[in-house]
């Protein structure tokens, strides 16, 4: 049987395990361990984000993969050849680094960077993504390693320091070019759109119109004989192409140009704008330029339509008052008769104006560009009369072999 004595030493003894063993625990936390030192990844950037010039995301090898800068005012990619940014995506990504925490310790040995993805962005291999940010008072420049889902945070390294750290948020940004561009080009709803024009590179042509912008659906002109629309609505399809129009990609006319057979499609509003379009393939990429112009004659014919419309309808108006007055609303018809009547004139030059400034704003995104749109927006521009027809019906086994008999 354990005496006292006995027992009492192996209390001491199990004291003294437990403190050694706190004592090397605590001594390995010391690079994993939460610290007093931990605080924003960059310091003031929130306060600054409209200092930042420019930001440049370099991948392994130090390749540069993406680099939004603002010049004169202007924020573009410079691997899309200059083509507008997109402010949004940026700035929610500066934002996100102004929030980021240090709040962990990790490696400060080179040969453990790797498992963090923070290996030096020379290597080769490197799975990090090193983000520099110019502008602000002192230059920022970081390392965003693997995202850790448990931890809550991406793990990061500044460059030039050999301390590693998670940090809070998902840090990790977007190296590809194209997703920083900004992607809005059109928007002309389609029940603007009077009509669409498509001409093949064999010469076949595709038209489709409405007679006026409340008709429902669109008819497909120089139907061929014998043959039937697939539905009702299988042309309406065709006038939505510009509609929240955006893109996936673009090229510069000086990085691609123009091939000589193309498809071209012509959508023409009920109000003058026209917007031409040349369609072609390259690889499998499917390339867009557009242009736009001003058919003036529809714009004041439209214009004189619309303010007579407006004319017509403000005399229905008061003619419905006229016949529901009584004595006291006698007083006020005559009192609304003697105020002065607005002068059309300016309104009409207003709106035929609008059309032209509309022209102009769509050739300062359009020009000298060529776009990749979505694969649906792309499928209506290369629509053929086919695309929209029922299928032949093919003769019933009996009616060919009479058909043939009766040609023997």
């Amino acid at each position: 049987m354990m005496n006292q004595k006995n027992l009492l030493g192996l209390a001491i003894a199990t004291v003294a395990v437990v403190v050694v063993a706190f004592a090397v625990q605590h001594s390995r936390k010391a690079v994993s361990d939460f610290s007093d030192q931990a605080g924003p990844l960059v310091a003031d950037l929130g306060d600054h984000v409209n200092n930042v010039s420019r930001m440049v995301l370099t991948t392994a090898n130090k390749k540069t993969a993406v680099t939004v800068a603002n010049k004169d005012g202007i924020w573009s990619v410079a691997e899309k050849g200059g083509y507008p940014a997109d402010l949004g995506k940026l700035r929610e990504y500066l934002l996100k680094v102004a929030d980021a925490k240090l709040i962990e310790k990790k490696t400060a040995k080179a040969d453990r960077y790797p498992d963090l993805g923070l290996s030096d962005i020379s290597d080769p291999k490197a799975k990090g993504i090193a983000v520099e940010i110019d502008g602000l008072a002192a230059p920022v420049g970081f390392i965003a390693g693997i995202f850790n889902a448990q931890g809550g945070g991406t793990y990061v390294r500044r460059i030039a320091e050999t301390q590693s750290w998670l940090a809070t948020g998902n840090l990790i940004p977007d190296k590809e070019p194209a997703n920083w561009l900004h992607k809005e080009i059109a928007n002309i709803p389609s029940e603007r759109i009077a009509s669409v024009t498509i001409t093949h590179p064999d010469g076949t042509v595709l038209r489709v119109f409405k007679d006026k912008a409340s008709d429902p659906h669109y008819t497909i002109a120089d139907l061929p004989k014998g043959r039937e629309p697939s539905s009702e609505y299988a042309a309406n399809g065709l006038a939505s192409v510009l509609a929240d129009l955006k893109l996936d990609d673009v090229a510069s006319a000086s990085e691609i140009t123009v091939p000589e057979k193309v498809t071209q499609v012509r959508y023409a509003t009920f109000d003058g704008v026209l917007v031409d379009a040349k369609a072609w393939q390259v690889g499998d990429k499917h390339y867009v330029a557009l242009s736009a112009s001003e058919d003036r004659d529809l714009a004041e014919k439209h214009a004189d339509a619309e303010l007579a419309m407006q004319a017509a309808e403000a005399a229905a108006d008061k003619a419905k008052a006229a016949a529901q007055k009584s004595e006291t609303a006698d007083a006020a018809t005559k009192e609304d008769e003697a105020k002065p009547v607005l002068d059309p004139a300016p309104d009409r030059e207003q709106r035929i104006a609008a059309i032209g400034s509309e022209v102009e704003k769509l050739n300062s995104v359009f020009k000298g560009w060529s776009f990749v749109l979505p694969g649906y927006k792309n499928a209506e521009i290369e629509k053929s009369m086919n695309d929209l027809l029922k299928p032949l019906e093919s003769a019933p086994p009996l009616a060919k072999s009479k058909a043939a008999k009766a040609g023997k």
